[in-house]
């Protein structure tokens, strides 16, 4: 069977048997893939030194059909991203975009999802020390919409009436989405006050923007996740990041 070559960013990365590595790695032409490095961890592999989470390259793979484990044949890095190494919350933001991604995507080419997560992470290496959080928040929204579940912050999710600027909304995490006094009263989820709806609003739509208060968007975030993209599942980035924040 020829090889494939493909852009490839590593997701994650771990040791097999005694001088392998196992990657899932997303790939521009084939979505999710999970592969086989043989010998990547024996001292003069020209695999070993490349094959770190968050970095980018060149993949090249040989893809057998109906088989959940793929060979990796060759890397040739293009980008390692050690930064994000080196700082907790960046880690932390990171590690993030990954396992949405890991719980999220599939096998399908999706080209314009691939370059978002890249440019995310490329972000999250770059950005300002004061900019880190609100930068992870932003494009985990960013990157929700992308996969297809983006909320509805524009109008009411029970009668379908327009939100009002100054308007105050409660967060319907099932249904995703905003629902008006009228309609979410006297029922549960998150009062969204109209500071929050905008800057949330911003953040989908991937504005920079100073947030004066982050743990209710971390909250809500996180909460809508589960309810909402995951199903009931958890990312366990979140606890990390929750530890690595200042507390408040």
């Amino acid at each position: 069977m020829a090889p494939v070559i493909t852009e490839a960013l590593i997701l994650q990365t771990f040791p097999y048997a005694e001088t392998s590595r196992i990657l899932r790695l997303y790939t521009r032409e084939h979505g999710l893939q999970s592969a086989i490095a043989k010998g990547a961890n024996r001292p003069h592999s020209r695999l070993g030194g490349v094959l770190e989470a968050f970095a980018s390259g060149w993949a090249t793979l040989y893809l057998r059909p109906n088989r959940e484990l793929q060979t990796l044949a060759a890397f040739e890095l293009t980008r390692a991203r050690q930064a994000l190494g080196c700082d907790l919350l960046r880690f932390g933001g990171a590690s993030l975009v990954a396992e949405l991604v890991l719980r999220s995507g599939s096998e399908e080419r999706q080209p314009g999802l691939f370059d978002a997560v890249v440019r995310a992470l490329d972000t999250l290496e770059q950005v300002p020390e004061p900019a880190v959080e609100r930068t992870i928040l932003g494009v985990m929204w960013q990157l929700i919409a992308l996969l297809g579940f983006a909320p509805e912050l524009e109008q009411c999710l029970g009668c379908g009436r327009p939100i009002a600027p100054a308007e105050e909304t409660r967060f319907n995490y099932s249904e995703g989405g905003v629902v008006c006094g009228a309609c979410g009263g006297g029922g549960g989820g998150a009062v969204l006050p109209e500071r929050a709806r905008k800057a949330l609003q911003a953040l989908v739509r991937g504005e920079d923007l100073p947030l004066e208060r982050t743990l209710g968007h971390w909250r809500l975030l996180e909460r809508y996740l589960d309810h909402h993209v995951l199903e009931g599942g958890k990312l366990r980035s979140f606890e990390f990041i929750a530890r690595t924040l200042p507390a408040s």
